[in-house]
């Protein structure tokens, strides 16, 4: 995947402090650091984040930037939304994440979220009538939320109301920050 050109671009990604899939999480955050961007990790708390590696196995440790509840989503352009069911599953209950997604939404700027990730969307209320793929297990909970249509595909685009980048997991990572990387360098 060729590098892009993020220099002025910024990034807030949104998890718990226990669960979220290591490679949701670093790997984004390393490749768009390397691009130019600059990328928040927000944790529900300031406490170091525990991630996992397919859901069981601990992972590294990362120390957010800030919380969730202090990010300022108008500052961003670009809200990653990473999975791990531990993760995703309590982040779709924090009432903080779920204004911010509500925030990236009714303000049209594109979100990204991966695998489990697409359950902060649903709880948020901003995933009807949308495009999207995901980890496999999440299809029906997607489809009763109102999906337009679910894809087993590497990554899936949709500009409805506002641009979303969705993909199933931790394989498809090239193809999601490919698709990342384009959102952030259109103008």
């Amino acid at each position: 995947m060729p590098d892009a050109d993020l220099d002025g671009r910024r990034v807030l990604a949104i998890v718990t402090n226990y669960g979220v899939e290591q490679d949701e999480l670093v790997v984004p955050v390393e490749h768009l650091r390397d691009d130019g961007a600059e990328v928040t990790v927000a944790a529900v708390s300031a406490d170091p984040i525990e991630t996992l590696v397919g859901d069981k196995d601990p992972g590294r440790t990362v120390q957010p930037d800030t919380t969730i509840a202090a990010a300022d989503p108008d500052a961003y352009d670009l809200l990653l939304v990473p999975g791990g069911t531990l993760n995703a599953d309590s982040l779709r209950l924090d009432d903080d994440a779920l204004d911010v997604v509500r925030a990236f939404a009714d303000a049209g700027k594109p979100i990204a979220a991966i695998c489990h990730g697409p359950w902060a969307l649903v709880s948020a209320g901003v995933i009807e009538g949308k495009d999207v793929t995901s980890y496999a297990s999440l299809q029906t909970d997607l489809r009763n939320a109102g999906v337009a249509s679910w894809t087993d595909t590497s990554v899936v685009r949709d500009a409805t109301r506002y641009p979303l980048v969705t993909s199933r997991d931790p394989d498809d990572l090239d193809d999601f920050l490919g698709a990342i990387d384009e959102l952030l360098s259109a103008d």
